[in-house]
């Protein structure tokens, strides 16, 4: 039995010192100590090189899970038929094995319940050597929630909530919020899991309290999937992240008090154990 929970990315300036080293190349070696999951948002704006994509399988231990987004000439390219584009995406992907947990289709908001047979063919056409995930922007999709369901479901492929409900709560306070004000989608709320891999992605705000108590109805949902034999990944997002390794622990927490026999996270190396030794040199 085992959660996973994870940010958006592994490395952030304001993070280093506190989460990662200040110096050093190994920054997802040193947030692996931190979460046991990480969302692959950079994979949507370009494919990685072979060489980067071993570099990560040689950070990474085992049981970590990379939820790696589909390159945008897929997905946002029209009719998902860009076979050259993914084809390069699953071959520079290969160094990390079974780590990656589920490739993650995020659709435009333009993808309406009229693009499903394009959905159902897309799908139908990948390799089984990897799990699928699907993010949807169209409202009409949660209104009316049965055929994207039934097309997700013939390809054992996941349904990825956004919950941006608490983020939209009240006006923003922040720059960091006023900025995500204006750039993240305003979703209805989606708690129901396909199979047995649920994925969910999470917006708190920039203040804890705000975050932890928007993600409260999230506990018992996860907890009851852990229970079912369900193995979760849970993200957690805030506007200018700066807590959001900490976050992810405390919400791994807060759901292990629910299901005592979920085993504890690692306990993070110190900060001094994963700086480079010697001085820094030009060479």
């Amino acid at each position: 039995m085992r959660l996973h929970v994870g940010c958006a990315m592994w490395s952030l300036k304001s993070w280093q010192g506190r989460f990662l080293p200040v110096s050093g190349t190994d920054r997802l070696r040193s947030y692996a100590g931190w979460c046991n999951a990480v969302e692959g948002n950079t994979t949507f704006y370009a494919t990685p090189t072979l060489a980067t994509v071993a570099g990560w399988a040689e950070q990474a231990p085992a049981g970590f899970r990379f939820v790696l987004k589909l390159p945008r000439e897929v997905t946002h390219g029209g009719a998902l038929a860009d076979v050259a584009a993914l084809s390069e995406f699953l071959r520079v992907i290969e160094p990390l094995g079974d780590r990656v947990h589920a490739l993650w289709a995020q659709l435009p908001g333009s993808f309406g319940p009229g693009d499903l047979p394009a959905l159902s063919r897309f799908l139908r056409g990948l390799p089984d050597s990897f799990r699928y995930a699907v993010e949807v922007r169209d409202p009409v999709f949660f209104h009316d929630p049965d055929r994207l369901e039934d097309v997700l479901a013939a390809a054992g492929a996941e349904w990825v909530p956004f919950d941006t409900t608490e983020f939209f709560r009240t006006p923003p306070t922040s720059d960091a919020e006023r900025d995500a004000w204006l750039k993240k989608p305003r979703m209805p709320l989606r708690t129901a899991a396909l199979t047995d891999r649920p994925i969910v992605r999470y917006l708190g705000r920039d203040a804890t309290d705000r975050t932890v108590g928007g993600w409260q109805r999230w506990v018992p949902i996860v907890a009851g999937w852990l229970r079912e034999g369900r193995s979760p990944t849970f993200f957690v997002h805030t506007p200018d992240n700066a807590d959001a390794p900490e976050l992810c622990r405390r919400f791994h927490d807060e759901v292990r008090a629910l299901v005592p026999q979920l085993e504890p996270l690692p306990v993070p190396p110190p900060l001094s154990a994963l700086e480079p030794e010697g001085p820094p040199t030009l060479f």
